[in-house]
């Protein structure tokens, strides 16, 4: 018998990024396992269609405020409307780095061109939340 090479999981990383928010020690963002979070195939897929459209001005920003932390609902809200059309969603890829953090790349196809989205979440409050947004 050959033993498969042990590979150690990730460890739950202890603190969540803050972004310059202020909380209340009591009420600070607790960080959650991915295993107890959704699908993250599933979660990108969803999140970056709904990001696409807040972009092209056909979904209200609001509708991702509870999925983002204040610092990229801001710059969502500042986006909206930037592209003339709903871009085609090409491929995600997704790296888990530690257990409960996520940083994907998007491509999106918009006519012609081909555009990438970069997007980190973070596994908080029993919910993935959305630290990260940008199209390169």
């Amino acid at each position: 018998n050959v033993l498969a090479p042990f590979e150690p999981k990730p460890y739950l990383y202890r603190i969540s990024t803050a972004y310059n928010e202020n909380f209340d020690p009591d009420f600070s963002p607790i960080p959650t396992s991915a295993n107890d979070l959704p699908s993250l195939s599933e979660w990108n897929r969803t999140f970056v269609l709904a990001a696409l459209e807040i972009w092209a001005g056909r979904r209200s920003p609001n509708q991702l405020a509870r999925w983002c932390n204040s610092l990229t609902f801001q710059e969502l809200l500042k986006c909206v409307g930037i592209t003339k059309e709903v871009g085609k969603l090409r491929k995600i890829h997704i790296q888990e780095p530690l257990d409960g953090l996520c940083e994907s790349t998007a491509t999106v196809r918009f006519g012609n061109r081909v555009r990438a989205i970069s997007i980190r979440f973070e596994g908080v409050d029993r919910r993935w939340l959305c630290t990260n947004l940008r199209m390169l």
